[in-house]
């Protein structure tokens, strides 16, 4: 169902929500997100690594030079990934802002679960209902993944050194997951957007027309709506880049110990 009045902001949208619909509907699509996320984090680190092999440092490479072969692997490692799990996604955001709306002109629930998701807009769609906004979503994830391999890969060397307590290097994950957020931020709000026409008579004709009329018809600031939101959910991000690095640091110890018995 859609709204009868938009949500003024993170703490409107939890009384409304709790008010309305109770405290499960929080967790609404979270099984679709569920099953998104572990493909999504094992296929990005899998792909960063192979593909950092093809975009290999070199002592001769400028600090430049360097920064952008992060970005690049980084980004191209997230848009790859994006190409399993995009469906997971569009069907979380659709479960998601499926809102059951109290107020007058409030509809009742679209979907009853994932199921239910892919069989309608197979059907009013086709597949090709389940990959809408799906080439913003390729920009976005480059942007944000580069950024968020790219100034953590080049900022921990400079910052934290060889022997950083778990402590810094969380903090330093939490401000490039925050930093990466922010800066791609307008760009998920848009694929959001066009993910929710599926199903619906009237479609953006694009990415750059979905940015247009939501700038002349809200204004730019609403390509940021739901961005503190955002950065709350962005501590999970910063455990899981920390996590990974000293994992991976005491695996590799842990190998070099049984070699060498």
């Amino acid at each position: 169902g859609r709204l009868s009045e938009p949500y003024k902001g993170v703490i409107d949208c939890t009384v409304r929500t709790y008010k309305t619909e109770g405290f499960l509907p929080f967790w609404r699509g979270n099984m679709a997100n569920c099953i998104r996320y572990f493909p999504t984090q094992a296929l990005n680190f899998a792909f960063k690594d192979k593909i950092k092999q093809i975009f290999k440092a070199s002592k001769q490479d400028s600090y430049m030079l360097g920064f952008a072969k992060n970005i690049g692997s980084g980004g191209l490692a997230g848009a790859m990934s994006l190409c399993f799990v995009y469906s997971l996604d569009y069907c979380r955001t659709r479960l998601a802002n499926d809102a059951k709306s109290a107020g007058k002109g409030g509809g009742e629930r679209q979907f009853n679960g994932m199921v239910d998701v892919y069989r309608k807009t197979i059907a009013s769609d086709g597949v090709a209902g389940l990959y809408r906004g799906f080439v913003i979503s390729c920009v976005g994830i480059i942007v944000y993944r580069g950024c968020y391999f790219g100034f953590y890969d080049t900022l921990r060397p400079i910052l934290l050194g060889d022997n950083a307590s778990v402590l810094l290097s969380f903090a330093l994950g939490y401000v490039v997951t925050i930093s990466a957020g922010l800066v791609s931020y307008p760009i998920d709000t848009i694929r959001r957007r066009m993910m929710m026409t599926s199903g619906e008579a009237v479609k953006y004709k694009g990415s750059l027309d979905c940015a247009m009329v939501i700038i002349k018809n809200e204004g730019f600031m609403s390509l940021m709506k739901g961005a503190g939101a955002n950065i709350l959910r962005g501590v999970a991000g910063a455990g899981v880049l920390a996590g990974f690095d000293k994992f991976q640091a005491l695996y590799i110890a842990w190998r070099l110990g049984n070699e060498k018995k």
